[in-house]
C-alpha cells in the first residue's frame, strides 16, 4: 500500500524521475507559473485561482479529455499548498487502500500536516469505494482531488458529488501546445534543451493539431521526432515537417463510446441536422464513424429525427431514414457510411416541422392529468352479438359512401384541437389542400 504514496509534498520532480521517463512525465509542471492551459480555472480572478490564493481549497473533482493536465494540476496544488501528497489510481483500488490513505491523514493532522489525496481515475471507484470517502471529506481531514475522463454527474455518487466542486478541464489549444513544445525544447534539465534541435514552425503547428489537446501526446511525439532524427551536416537535429507527421501518425479522435463523446457528439449531429447545417452534421457523423460508434444506433437516431423533425414538411424524409436503417443491416460498414452520408445531408436540407410531434405531446399532456374522454356510440365496435341494443355503432357515417371519401362528423366527445400545422415545406400545400377540400364539402 505505501507504494501508492509519495510520504513528502512534492515542490518538485521527484529525483529518480530520470531520462528513461517519457518526455511528458519529465516536464511536469512544478509551479503554476510552468503550468499552460485552462485560462478558464487558473485566470487573475477565477475561483479556483482565489481559493489558491487565500488557501481556502475545497475538495474537488478535475473531469476532462486525457492529456488536459488533471495530474499536474493536483501536484501543483499540493506543492503551493505544502500539503501532504498521497496517490491512489481508481483502477483496482479498495476500500482498505482507501481506508488506509485516511489513516495515513489522520497521522499528518496529528502533527499538524495537512493531506491532499489524488485519486486518479476516480470514476473506477464503486459506490462502497466512494462512500468510504464521505466522512474525512466532510470532516476535512484531507484534501480530496479526483480526476476523471467521464463526466462526474454519470459515474460519482451524489453525496461525494454534493462535497466537493466539480472543475472541467478542456483540450489545450495549440497555442498551449506550440508553447509547451518550446518550453521542452528549452529545458536543459528535464527537457531536450540539451540537445540542437531545430523545430521548424510548420512542424510545430502539425504536432499540436493533430495531438487534439493532449498535451501528453503531442510532447511524446515531439521526443520522438528529436530522438530518431539523425545529426545534420551542420550537427543539428532538423524537425521537419515529415518528420513531425512521421512521428505523430495518425490522429486519435476523442470520443468515449460509453461516456461523454456518445452522448455529446450524437446531441451535436443531431442538433446540426435539425439546424440544417448539412457540413457540421457531416463532421459529426464522420467523427463517430471513424471512432467505431455502432451504425446501428446512428441510424435509428436518424429515423427518429425524420418523424420528431421533419415530419409532415418532407415525408420522404422518413422512408429514406427507413431505406438507411434497412442499408446499414444488409450491408454494413465500410459502404454504410455513404448512405449515411447521403441521409444526413438530404435530412439536413429538408424543411423542418415539429407539428405532428407537438400535436402528440399536447395529447400525452391531456390524457395523463385529466380525465379519459369516451368513445362516441357511433364510433363504438358494432360488430359483435348485442352491440344494437346498446347502440354501438349506431349513426356511424362510413365516408367512403360519400362524395371525395369525406363527410363531416364527430370523432371525439368533446372538441379538441391539438395540431397546429407549419406552413413549412410539403405541409404547407397538405394543410391548404385539406382545408380547400373540407371548405368544398362542408360549405364553410
Amino acid at each position: 500500500m505505501d507504494d501508492f504514496f509519495q510520504q513528502e509534498p512534492i515542490v518538485q520532480q521527484p529525483a529518480s524521475l530520470g531520462l528513461d521517463a517519457p518526455l511528458a512525465t519529465r516536464m511536469r509542471p512544478r509551479t503554476l507559473q510552468e503550468y499552460v492551459g485552462q485560462a478558464h480555472l487558473l485566470s487573475e480572478g477565477s475561483l479556483l485561482s482565489r481559493a489558491l490564493e487565500a488557501d481556502r481549497l475545497a475538495s474537488m473533482i478535475f473531469y476532462g479529455p486525457p492529456g488536459t493536465g488533471k495530474t499536474s494540476l493536483a501536484r501543483v496544488i499540493a506543492a503551493q499548498s505544502k500539503r501532504h501528497f498521497m496517490e491512489l489510481s481508481g483502477v483496482g483500488g479498495a476500500v482498505a487502500d482507501l481506508r488506509k490513505a485516511m489513516e495515513v491523514a489522520s497521522q499528518q493532522a496529528r502533527i499538524g500536516k495537512r493531506t491532499l489525496l489524488f485519486i486518479d481515475e476516480i470514476h473506477r471507484l464503486n459506490k462502497a469505494q466512494q462512500d468510504a470517502l464521505l466522512p474525512d471529506v466532510e470532516r476535512g481531514t484531507l484534501l480530496l482531488i479526483g480526476a476523471t475522463t467521464q463526466n462526474p454527474f454519470f459515474s460519482v455518487i451524489a453525496p461525494l458529488l454534493s462535497r466537493v466542486q466539480v472543475f472541467e478541464l478542456k483540450p489545450l489549444r495549440e497555442e498551449d501546445l506550440i508553447a509547451l513544445q518550446h518550453q521542452a525544447l528549452q529545458d536543459k534539465e528535464r527537457g531536450l534543451g540539451g540537445l540542437p534541435i531545430t523545430l521548424e514552425a510548420a512542424a510545430a503547428r502539425h504536432l499540436a493539431t493533430m495531438s487534439d489537446g493532449d498535451a501528453r501526446k503531442c510532447l511524446n511525439a515531439l521526443e520522438i521526432a528529436a530522438t530518431t532524427t539523425r545529426f545534420n551536416e551542420a550537427g543539428r537535429i532538423v524537425i521537419t515537417q515529415k518528420i513531425a507527421e512521421e512521428s505523430i501518425q495518425q490522429k486519435a479522435v476523442v470520443y468515449d463510446r460509453t461516456g461523454d463523446g456518445h452522448y455529446d457528439v450524437i446531441s451535436a449531429f443531431i442538433k446540426s441536422i435539425r439546424g440544417s447545417d448539412p457540413d457540421a452534421a457531416l463532421y459529426w457523423l464522420t467523427t463517430m464513424l471513424q471512432a467505431g460508434e455502432d451504425p446501428r444506433f446512428i441510424v435509428r437516431r436518424l429515423v427518429i429525427l425524420a418523424s420528431e423533425d421533419i415530419g409532415l414538411a418532407d415525408a420522404q424524409a422518413l422512408l429514406l431514414a427507413v431505406a438507411a436503417q434497412q442499408t446499414v443491416e444488409t450491408i454494413g460498414l465500410p459502404e454504410a457510411r455513404i448512405t449515411l452520408a447521403h441521409v444526413t445531408t438530404y435530412l439536413a436540407l429538408a424543411p423542418k416541422s415539429n407539428s405532428s410531434y407537438l400535436a402528440l405531446e399536447r395529447v400525452a399532456k391531456e390524457v395523463a392529468a385529466g380525465r379519459s374522454l369516451p368513445v362516441p356510440s357511433h364510433l363504438r365496435d358494432g360488430h359483435y352479438s348485442g352491440a344494437a341494443n346498446l347502440g354501438h355503432g349506431k349513426n356511424y357515417l362510413y365516408p367512403h359512401d360519400f362524395p371525395g371519401g369525406y363527410v363531416r362528423q364527430s370523432y371525439l366527445a368533446e372538441p379538441r384541437s391539438y395540431y397546429i400545422p407549419t406552413d413549412h415545406g410539403a405541409e404547407e400545400q397538405l394543410i391548404k389542400k385539406w382545408r380547400l377540400f373540407k371548405k368544398e364539402i362542408d360549405g364553410k
